[in-house]
């Protein structure tokens, strides 16, 4: 398989994942009923049986001097995917977000902008964005994008992500409104005394 097509299939296969999520949660909301607790019961089921396999599976690879297979394994878009789903990746979740983070700062590099990590615990990540004086609102969304992008093909499994851009960065832009202001006080003597909303 040619990388674009390991790319277009990573892709499929998450969007089937978030469509079995999406079915999952619809079942809570149909009526009680047999049915209903039978098809809760056969999804659980056919979940431990395949977890159960792939965790046998990834034992046998790793007893047979597999671990470079296994860390391959972990890394494959689709099937670092599967292994997340059965809580079965070789990796830990910070080792993850960090690998996340780094791809997320090569990406940034071109925009002149950096980001790092500021806070990690229980699966909640907190990352500070820092753009360059030139960049607009609509860039830091850009960015912001790509660092989730980032990050949930890594590490889907976090619990949440907050993005800080430090709103005190100078961008060296002076309201129009300021300057008339400080006109008119300097005309009526006036002194007015302004606090930062930091």
């Amino acid at each position: 398989m040619s990388e674009r097509g390991a790319v277009d299939g990573a892709k499929d296969f998450q969007e089937k994942l978030r469509r079995l999520g999406t079915l999952v949660g619809d079942l809570d909301q149909l009526p009680g009923g047999g049915s209903k607790a039978a098809t809760r019961e056969m999804i659980q089921l056919l979940m431990e049986i395949h977890g159960a396999g792939l965790e046998r599976m990834m034992e046998i690879v790793f007893e047979t001097g597999g671990a470079t297979l296994v860390d391959r394994l972990g890394e494959d878009p689709i099937v670092r995917h599967l292994l997340l789903l059965y809580s079965l990746h070789p990796e830990d979740l910070e080792s993850r977000v960090a690998k996340a983070i780094d791809t997320a700062k090569t990406r940034l590099r071109k925009f002149d902008a950096q980001v790092e990590l500021t806070g990690m615990q229980d699966g909640d990540v907190t990352l500070r964005l820092k753009t360059s004086a030139h960049a607009c609102g609509s860039t830091a969304k850009n960015l912001k994008a790509i660092i989730e992008e980032c990050l949930y093909e890594q590490a889907p499994d976090v619990t949440s992500l907050t993005i800080v851009v430090p709103s005190e960065e100078s961008t060296g832009f002076v309201p129009i409104g300021s300057l008339i202001k400080h006109a008119a006080d300097a005309h009526t003597g006036v002194r007015v005394d302004v606090e930062s909303a930091d």
